[in-house]
């Protein structure tokens, strides 16, 4: 081989090896968005143990994806815990108070970056099909707000919606659907009426299953069988939303989540920070996951979803957030540092002024409640409810295990084992045995409300 073949071959080398390295890569898979927020569903679910109700959809889902056992809302109120989920931060830092319809009018703070602001501005197609429920506009700016002509529990005209809107453009996307399902519809469920393609499936009120914190009677046990009625309708419209991402190709390059805003619409739940206010299902369908129906035991809340959907979509976080992405924890069952979650509530209607704070562990919750020498409030539509009503009347003075005095006069601190007394009946906060705990979840509560700057904080350390 001559000098100059043997130059000439070098020189070829590296000509191909710097092609090569400014060759295109192949097209990046899209990373589209589907989340879906059910309407004060708590964990009435196949896939989360409730042997009556049926909901094959979700349990499909479950299935296919990660659920989570252990995840928190951070407050039990529809505006606030949606804007949570828009925003990653908590209402005390955002802002949004309460709800954000008139005459209530909450909104959040007009420079809070937010979920369809981060995306738009990376070139994805965002919109929302029903119940958005934030305000203002300028801070949630969704690209397309996607009407359907039957409302918001019409669920398979807005399944078709969202599968126009799936097959329209191959631009990444970020669809959020919000069903109306199962919140109450005056004093009922909007189950007299009847929407294209769904199956009313009914339940009997003696196979129900009523939670300790309710009366066992027969008014209560019909208004959670038609409960459970409005959820079977939620799970048809999540089954139809998923039959409509694979119809058009796009199930296996779309992140699934599905959620709800707070627990069930009785009271002792919704609008409230005990478990049945705030634990609540959360199920993740990534396309890359490698092990499917896994269940995850991490203690997660809705400060994380942010974080999730822009580290799926490549997108930097605002800086302060303080939830942490579950994309790296998906196929995790326990991982270790997730073992805390904080709550925090001021509003729901505007006149339900009762600010709380929460923290809860593995083992224990501590409630404080800032304003504990006023009455617990009642949301309209669950003073209107059969529930309520049927409590009023009840000569005993009792709701299950409480009675209606403990609910509606609250202790400045609630402290709870929720591994023993898992429905919160038994206040610990005095018991001398459980000082130590009560001490340390004090000061990790106010330590954390502290670095959150919570503007309630201010006129208790002036007090104090």
């Amino acid at each position: 081989m001559t000098r100059c073949f043997r130059l000439a071959l070098s020189w070829l080398c590296v000509a191909l090896v710097a092609i090569a390295g400014t060759a295109q890569p192949g097209p990046a898979p899209r990373r589209n968005i589907l989340l879906l927020i059910g309407d004060d569903h708590g964990l009435e679910a196949g896939c989360y143990g409730n042997p009556v109700i049926r909901t094959p959809h979700l349990d499909r889902l479950a299935r296919e994806g990660v659920r989570f056992a252990n995840a928190f809302s951070t407050v039990a109120s529809c505006s606030p815990s949606r804007s949570v989920i828009y925003t990653g931060l908590f209402i005390h830092t955002n802002g949004q108070y309460g709800l954000a319809h008139p005459p209530h009018k909450q909104s959040t703070g007009r420079q809070i970056p937010s979920l369809p602001a981060l995306l738009n501005a990376r070139g994805y197609r965002t919109a929302v099909i029903g119940k958005l429920h934030v305000e203002p506009p300028e801070v949630y700016p969704f690209g397309q707000v996607l009407p359907s002509a039957g409302g918001n529990r019409d669920v398979a005209t807005m399944a078709q919606r969202a599968r126009q809107f799936f097959a329209a453009s191959d631009q990444p996307f970020c669809l959020v659907v919000g069903f109306s399902d199962p919140h109450r519809a005056g004093a009922g469920f909007a189950n007299d009426r009847t929407f294209p393609e769904v199956e009313t499936i009914r339940y009997r009120p003696e196979e129900v299953i009523v939670p300790p914190f309710l009366p066992d009677s027969p008014e209560v046990r019909r208004d959670l069988a038609e409960y459970y009625t409005a959820v079977s309708r939620l799970d048809q419209g999540i089954g139809s939303m998923i039959r409509a991402l694979e119809e058009t190709g796009k199930l296996d390059e779309t992140l699934v989540i599905y959620t709800s805003d707070n627990g069930m619409p009785f009271p002792g739940a919704k609008t409230n920070l005990y478990d049945a206010g705030i634990h609540l299902p959360l199920i993740v369908r990534a396309p890359e996951q490698r092990e499917r129906g896994v269940v995850n035991e991490a203690m997660v809340s809705w400060v994380d979803l942010l974080p999730t959907l822009l580290e799926w979509a490549g997108v930097p976080p605002p800086t302060g957030l303080p939830g942490r992405s579950l994309l790296p924890i998906l196929a995790t069952r326990r991982p270790a540092g997730w073992d805390t979650i904080f709550a925090s509530h001021v509003f729901h209607e505007i006149t339900m002024y009762y600010p709380m704070r929460a923290i809860r562990t593995r083992q224990h919750k501590l409630i404080w409640n800032l304003a504990h020498e006023l009455p617990f409030p009642h949301a309209s539509d669950l003073w209107g409810s059969p529930t309520w009503q049927h409590i009023r009347r009840r000569a005993d003075g009792r709701m299950g295990s409480r009675t209606v005095a403990q609910y509606l006069q609250r202790p400045e601190f609630e402290l709870y084992d929720v591994v023993a007394d898992p429905h919160e009946l038994r206040n610990l906060a005095g018991d001398p045995a459980c000082a130590s705990v009560l001490a340390d979840l004090r000061t990790r509560l106010r330590q954390w409300m502290e670095e959150t700057r919570d503007p309630w904080l201010q006129p208790i350390q002036r007090e104090r």
